[in-house]
């Protein structure tokens, strides 16, 4: 990352003048993250209309305008309309997450000019201003600090560290550099300023900013495709050339037996149709969007569908540290008034360690960790209203202690916390002792703990000195800091480990400190690697590092996108979890995305797929378990739709070669295979989860949603009903010796078969006798519903009409369910067939 081209602008003390700002606004522009507008919404809706199920539906829907059907043509018009509506739902995630890194911008920045603070827009702030911060204000643009007193930010957004960074000032403006790299002199955009006041000049602002870079790393970063979508098309594909080929077929075939070219044409479009699964998104759409109102309720929000599926795919779930394992916020775990072998404090030494602790904080505060010592100190009473301080000695980089004098009954005291080697020295110890001080920190360090001392010093009357250096404290005693590891999380991750998904942490945070929450949560922490080691390593060098690695610190966001990248390239399933700007890219490119929803950033949460409305990296576990049964009960459900095709590509082109006339025209197939099919798919989605499902591993990304056995079966299902089907006609035939008699039992057939094959497809795992007593009310409703369906059309004389229907009579009825019947018992007979069978399909009753 090259920070060397963003110089700075000579500042004067008196800031910029108006004429200067105008100027340069004008040359570098706003302080915005000026991106491209929305795509436009025409490109979504031809990319729809590009499909090869939609182009056949127009096509058709063109024929009957030509051959003058309106009424067909409106109703195949209706069916285009329904597939684009749904195709259009999800659009502009991408423009969202980008206006949500705009949004992050301070509305208002202060700034001297022409030698006055004033307050301006922030999106007026150019380089070479001078800002003026204090506690509370977000940071309007990247700027280094040339005057400060006590000035701590909080950069967690950027570098995913919890706790608040110290800054130095420089006497004359410098070159920026990155953050995350110890004391610098750099502030950075939307970061926060938690403590202490400083100016600064303005370095760079808009997208050449920090959150600025990320915004340009996201908007070129390009969203996976899931395995399902791909072999989804691959297989509409497949069905569409072979769709062509009948299509001709049946044309010539027609039109040079009977010399009838537009019935031929008719006959060869409805094959086609038949043939393609148009229902297909219509089936997706439904099956997925009840998955995800269902994840809603487990507190797992679903932003992209298609996510849902691949999750149960998952094998390398990459997470952040900060508000994911951890609760992102300070907490004092460990406090000892033994220091260096020797007890520390008074008569009470941890009621005065407390006691000292909180009056060493300012009374308010942001910095998390002054919020958790003052939390510590105070107990039960820890919001008390504050004691004022008479004086404050700021923390400074010559000396990291900061303290208060306190005027109490007994005299002045002055409370102070810092660094452990800083507060011995004031106390005046030996060498011997800060050896001992010091194996005793390193001990602390290697569980990556924070350590602050804490001391006083007693004046009595005496007037509180100007310095703090010389002032001779007594060390009290040592507090240790961690941002604690959220409950539920080592459970979680064992879950994932049992299901053959792979933890890795990849954070900004220490090394120590990312080793340290690994071990914590069981993650495997005997190698890690740091950004500037990831740096140093070729793309081949860096895969051969994940095989073994699942540590990563110290990382920036482009090496997290990298790090994600070359996951996929080794054919991995990733998942990616963060909650701050700097894990967006990677949330963007991942195949899922899994924000936190409670103190996630918006950028995070519009990038992502997923979003953990309560933060609870245990609900990820969760929305795993639940892309694992959907993505099985999707395969019964797709199963069913292939076998459903079967028939009716079967009675499309039986009259053909018998020379009957036609028996269904596209109608009769747009209103099978977009209303009746998708509703019977309802009862798959309904159906419990395999209980075993998470002692499995993650399939594979390269594993066929439909294999060959899969498909056998759905054929010969789907032949089972051809059978019954076209029984029913010659049945129909042969009873009332006309068409239309026989066109409404083979059409009741068919919506019968359905029927069946559901039956069929739930006794594949559960056994034919447990899928009736295992409960899905979806089921019975489906049952219910289709019959509902089909006795109104045959009952409203407009709808027969349109479907060229007769009405079903008595011993009609008696025939259909008849031959239904026949049909469950011949499916029972293949279960108990392919359950005995050497190396049969083991169906189960």
């Amino acid at each position: 990352m090259e920070f060397a081209s963003r110089q700075m602008v000579p500042a004067t003390p008196q800031g910029l003048a108006s004429d200067e700002v105008r100027n340069l606004l004008a040359q570098v522009g706003p302080n915005t993250l000026g991106v491209d507008g929305q795509a436009a919404w025409w490109r979504t809706l031809l990319g729809v209309v590009r499909e090869p199920m939609v182009l056949m539906l127009l096509v058709c829907a063109g024929v009957y305008v030509v051959f003058g059907d309106l009424t067909e043509a409106l109703i195949l018009g209706a069916s285009v309309v329904l597939v684009v509506v749904i195709s259009l739902v999800q659009e502009r995630r991408t423009e969202r997450a980008l206006q949500a890194l705009k949004d992050l911008s301070s509305p208002l920045a202060s700034v001297r000019r022409d030698g006055r603070a004033v307050r301006v827009k922030a999106s007026e702030v150019v380089p070479g201003d001078v800002l003026l911060l204090q506690e509370g204000d977000r940071v309007a643009a990247d700027a280094v600090v040339v005057s400060a007193t006590g000035l701590k930010i909080n950069e967690s957004l950027l570098t995913g560290e919890s706790v608040a960074v110290r800054k130095r000032a420089v006497p004359a403006p410098v070159p920026l550099g990155p953050p995350g790299e110890g004391i610098t002199p750099f502030v950075y955009a939307s970061t926060l300023v938690v403590s202490g006041r400083a100016e600064a000049v303005v370095g760079a602002t808009g997208a050449r900013t920090e959150v600025g870079r990320i915004g340009r790393a996201l908007e070129t970063v390009s969203t996976a495709e899931s395995p399902l979508n791909r072999q989804l098309s691959g297989l509409v594909r497949a069905l569409f050339a072979a769709a062509i080929l009948f299509c001709i077929t049946v044309l010539l075939v027609y039109g040079l037996a009977r010399a009838d070219w537009k019935g031929g044409l008719l006959a060869g479009l409805t094959l086609a149709i038949s043939l393609l699964p148009e229902e297909f998104p219509v089936v997706m759409a439904v099956f997925l969007a009840l998955g995800a109102y269902r994840m809603t309720r487990e507190k797992v929000l679903v932003r992209r569908l298609a996510a849902l599926e691949t999750l149960g795919a998952a094998t390398v779930l990459c997470s952040d540290k900060t508000g994911t394992l951890t609760e992102n916020r300070m907490k004092v775990v460990e406090f000892t008034t033994t220091v260096a072998g020797q007890q520390r404090g008074g008569d009470d030494p941890l009621a005065e360690l407390r006691e000292i602790a909180a009056l060493a904080c300012p009374p308010e505060s942001f910095d998390a960790m002054d919020q958790a010592t003052v939390e510590f100190g105070r107990g039960a009473s820890a919001h008390a209203p504050p004691r004022r301080p008479v004086r404050e000695y700021p923390l400074t980089p010559e000396l990291p202690v900061m303290a208060f004098a306190h005027s109490t009954p007994g005299g002045l005291v002055i409370a102070a916390k810092g660094a452990p080697e800083a507060v011995a020295t004031l106390a005046g110890w030996d060498v011997a002792a800060r050896r001992a001080l010091d194996a005793q920190v390193h001990g602390f360090a290697e569980r990556g703990l924070r350590l602050l001392a804490v001391g006083r010093a007693d004046l009595g009357s005496a007037a509180a000195p100007e310095q703090l250096g010389r002032v001779h404290l007594r060390f009290l005693g040592l507090l240790a800091f961690a941002d604690p590891l959220r409950a539920g999380v080592p459970e979680a991750v064992a879950e994932c480990r049992r299901a053959g998904v792979r933890v890795m942490l990849i954070t900004g945070d220490h090394p120590s400190t990312a080793v340290a929450i690994a071990r914590q949560a069981g993650i495997d922490a005997d190698r890690f690697l740091t950004g500037a080691q990831l740096e140093s390593l070729d793309d081949a060098s860096l895969r051969a590092a994940l095989a073994e690695t699942e540590v990563f610190a110290r990382v920036a966001p482009l090496h997290k996108l990298r790090l994600v990248e070359a996951l996929q390239a080794m054919g991995e399933v990733v998942a990616m979890t963060g909650d701050g700007v700097n894990d967006a890219p990677a949330l963007r490119a991942s195949h899922i995305g899994v924000a936190m929803g409670g103190r996630g950033t918006d950028v995070a949460r519009e990038a992502a797929d997923l979003v953990v409305l309560d933060d609870n990296f245990v609900s990820i576990v969760g929305a795993i378990r639940a892309g694992r049964r959907i993505y099985g009960n999707l395969q019964k459900s797709l199963g069913f739709v292939l076998a459903v095709h079967v028939p009716i590509a079967g009675m499309a082109v039986l009259p053909v070669f018998l020379g009957w006339p036609m028996l269904f025209t596209p109608v009769h197939i747009v209103f099978l295979e977009l209303i009746i099919d998708p509703a019977c798919s309802i009862a798959f989605e309904m159906e419990p989860g395999d209980p075993r499902a998470m002692e499995r591993p993650p399939r594979s990304p390269r594993a066929r949603l439909m294999g060959w056995k899969e498909i056998a079966r759905s054929l010969g299902e789907g032949v089972a009903v051809f059978a019954v089907v076209a029984l029913g006609f010659w049945i129909g035939q042969q009873k009332h010796g006309g068409m239309t008699d026989a066109r409404t039992l083979a059409f009741s057939g068919l919506i019968m078969g359905n029927l069946g094959l559901i039956v069929a497809n739930r006794a594949h795992t559960s056994g034919l006798l447990r899928s009736f007593r295992t409960p899905n009310p979806a089921f019975w409703a489906v049952v219910a519903g289709a019959i509902g369906v089909l006795a109104l059309v045959l009952a409203v004389p407009a709808l027969r009409g349109i479907f060229h229907f007769g009405p079903l009579h008595l011993d009609d009825l008696a025939i259909s369910a008849g031959l239904t019947m026949a049909l469950v018992l011949g499916l029972i007979l293949a279960v108990r067939i392919g359950a005995t069978a050497p190396g049969a399909i083991r169906w189960r009753l």
